[in-house]
């Protein structure tokens, strides 16, 4: 029966949020917003393990105490200049315990309002997939492409379109051979999908933000507020 598997990549600065610091740290709820994106994942009982994926230099997360977290968790310092530089560290150092078989997750540091239903459904349709899948929502708004004045230089039809979240779940061996052949992408997905492989599209919740702007955060608090 495979095992599931997390890996959250942590090294980033978040320097798009102007934060003194990385934004994964930043209050919310007063917890630091990765709390909420680990306890998500730590409260599952799909998910045998939780690696977080920290900067080598990071000096931050020994100011605070994890240890509510449970023993699921465990860190390890070798996060890389890119997200799918961190995620291929972080599968080497799941390789100990991981099978070929086993599906991981990787998961947004800073998406703190996953919730358990999404990962059921993400679990549920992805349990018998041949390749795996991603969380996703249907674009509704209208897109508009920009020229170099930032006036509209088209409107982009969206049928079809998607907006990619996370988790993404793949089988260990063939995300670790993913990203040894394609690390110049912005998700997991795509290295997937220069495999020539389809990624299933798994219907999730707008409510599963990334907190990128200041005003992400307010919102962030907002939904989980509401959630209690």
């Amino acid at each position: 029966m495979p095992r599931h598997f997390a890996i959250v990549p942590a090294a980033g600065s978040g320097s798009r949020f102007g934060a003194e610091k990385p934004k994964q740290y930043l209050s919310l709820l007063g917890r630091p917003l990765i709390f909420h994106t680990l306890a998500a994942l730590v409260a599952c009982p799909d998910i045998d393990r939780v690696w977080v994926v920290l900067s080598p230099d990071d000096t931050e997360w020994g100011r605070h105490d994890w240890s509510e977290l449970g023993a699921k968790l465990e860190t390890v310092r070798c996060g890389g200049a890119t997200r799918a530089e961190s995620v291929a560290n972080g599968l080497q150092a799941a390789a100990m315990v991981a099978a070929e078989d086993d599906w991981v997750l990787v998961h947004d540091a800073a998406r703190p309002c996953l919730s358990a239903d999404m990962l059921a459904a993400l679990f549920h349709e992805l349990a018998d997939d041949p390749v795996g899948g991603i969380l996703a929502v249907p674009v509704a708004d209208t897109l508009k492409r920009a020229d170099a004045s930032q006036r509209v230089a088209a409107t982009e039809p969206r049928d079809g379109l998607w907006q990619a979240q996370t988790p993404q779940m793949f089988r260990y061996g063939r995300l670790v051979e993913a990203l040894e052949k394609c690390s110049a992408v912005t998700d997991e997905a795509g290295a997937i999908e220069a495999l020539g492989l389809q990624p299933k599209l798994v219907r999730g919740d707008t409510t599963n933000l990334k907190v990128t702007y200041p005003a992400d955060l307010a919102l962030a608090a907002m939904i989980l507020r509401g959630r209690k």
